[in-house]
């Protein structure tokens, strides 16, 4: 449990890439712990709360999980405006998903919130044997474009709550303690008062 005094942080989190990548299933993954072999295509996008308590910071996620069809990609600035917290997925055995990322990334880049906290994903791990984009290709993009990188499983859950938690860590420290806060701001007031007290 997060100790008393600690911080509440709200926090828009969106999941963006191609259909069939597997967003809706890392999400039930960490929301529910479950995994489905067919999950149904979403459809605009799903809504999901999960809360997350770290040492100092319990972490309120609100999860957008969009659309991965073309016809849904102009609803997509909707869901990441104003989000703290962008996951984009690809399928590690779809090359032509690791391109819709890119692109993904891209508008992001130029439209999202500058300060987003960006994740770049290659799901279903668990496919080795299928594998079209590299690990290696995979981190590299994201080294040279200021993101970090994992490869993830719904299906086996292989880094999919490390991937959240390292999501509110980051969080936690782009949002600095109210209690650092409150100390500058009341030594401000007594070094107002001493110069009130002086100048007379």
């Amino acid at each position: 449990m997060a100790r008393t005094g600690s911080k509440n942080i709200q926090a828009k989190l969106v999941l963006l890439g191609d259909m069939g990548t597997g967003k809706t299933s890392l999400v039930l993954r960490f929301v529910k712990g479950q995994f489905s072999e067919y999950q149904e295509s979403t459809i605009g996008a799903a809504f999901f709360t999960q809360v997350l308590s770290l040492n100092e910071a319990t972490i309120k996620f609100d999860i957008w999980d969009t659309a991965g069809q073309e016809r849904y990609h102009s609803l997509a600035p909707m869901y990441y405006r104003g989000a703290a917290a962008a996951i984009v997925v690809y399928d590690i055995t779809s090359m032509d998903s690791f391109l819709r990322a890119k692109k993904w990334v891209q508008e992001l880049q130029r439209q999202g919130n500058s300060s987003v906290i960006m994740f770049l994903v290659g799901n279903k791990a668990d496919l080795a044997e299928k594998r079209e984009v590299g690990n290696e290709e995979g981190e590299q993009y994201a080294k040279e474009n200021g993101l970090s990188f994992l490869e993830t499983s719904a299906k086996t859950a292989q880094n999919v709550n490390e991937l959240f938690y390292e999501i509110a860590k980051r969080l936690e420290k782009a949002n600095p303690s109210r209690r650092t806060g409150m100390k500058l701001h009341s030594r401000s007031q007594e070094t107002g008062r001493r110069l009130f007290c002086c100048s007379s």
